[in-house]
């Protein structure tokens, strides 16, 4: 994580000055190690500090939620990592936590509590919202965007489990472009194959991949671009652009990408 979060603040070292961030920046496995989405770390780090935000992350004290474990199966190995994560959040007194992946934002928001974890818990579209509601960013009209086709994929995570349709699309609606939704959609939209720890084993036997499926209807829209807010989503979408072949044509691009480009970060 070190390398892409270079003079990002760390919550021991504020601690050790006596500092508290407004909000805790949760990472993640996916933001931290895989390539692809580190820059999205990278993207939603650069609007953080252009809108002046105090934040930090917890950087090597972070580890995994537990959320794979847990739909694996392995309640053992969920309840560990939770209650290890609950004690290094307890000891910086974290309230307000904020993350760019679904999962994350789930198991915190919705489990941690049984455990006796208790934080107010924002996943980055609601947050990238805010910020443009409040005018700090994605209002300039007529950007990098402006007249483009782009077709958003709904997170399970963030939409039936959590019910967060708006916000990603509210965020959309900033950069001047044209949403053009897929058949399957809000709380009909199709899952993009990697939820309940399948992200992690073989395909099972069966006529098509799910991540096949949905790119092929994301591809029918005509959009040059697709929105995830997802590490899984979109890596799966990814996939299934290659397997279509049409990298050419199609690019999947996570929201704080979308608005760290078109603020020009």
């Amino acid at each position: 994580m070190s390398d892409i979060l270079n003079n990002v603040p760390v919550m021991a070292d504020l601690a050790a000055k006596g500092e508290s961030p407004e909000i805790l920046f949760w990472v993640g496995c996916a933001g931290s190690f895989d390539d692809r989405y580190k820059k999205v770390t990278q993207a939603f780090v650069k609007i953080l500090n252009k809108v002046g935000i105090s934040f930090a992350v917890l950087g090597p004290e972070e580890t995994c939620t537990g959320d794979p474990a847990r739909r694996a199966g392995n309640e053992f190995l969920f309840q560990m990592q939770a209650v290890s994560n609950i004690q290094v959040l307890d000891t910086y007194n974290v309230k307000k936590i904020v993350t760019a992946c679904p999962h994350c934002f789930n198991t915190i928001k919705n489990e941690y509590p049984e455990l006796g974890g208790n934080y107010e818990v924002i996943h980055h579209s609601t947050y990238l919202q805010q910020l443009i509601n409040e005018g700090k960013v994605g209002l300039k009209g007529g950007g990098e965007f402006k007249g483009k086709k782009i077709t958003y994929h709904d997170s399970c995570y963030l939409g039936r489990a959590n019910n967060i349709y708006e916000a990603p699309r509210e965020v959309l609606a900033a950069l001047d472009a044209e949403l053009i939704e897929m058949k399957r959609c809000k709380t009909k939209g199709l899952c993009c194959g990697a939820g309940g720890a399948q992200m992690f084993k073989d395909a099972e036997p069966g006529n098509k991949e799910v991540n096949v499926e949905r790119t092929e209807e994301a591809i029918e829209t005509g959009a040059s671009i697709v929105a995830s807010a997802c590490p899984f989503c979109m890596t799966m979408m990814r996939d299934g652009v290659k397997s279509k072949n049409k990298e050419e044509s199609v690019v999947v691009m996570d929201l704080a990408e979308l608005i760290a480009k078109n603020e020009g970060l």
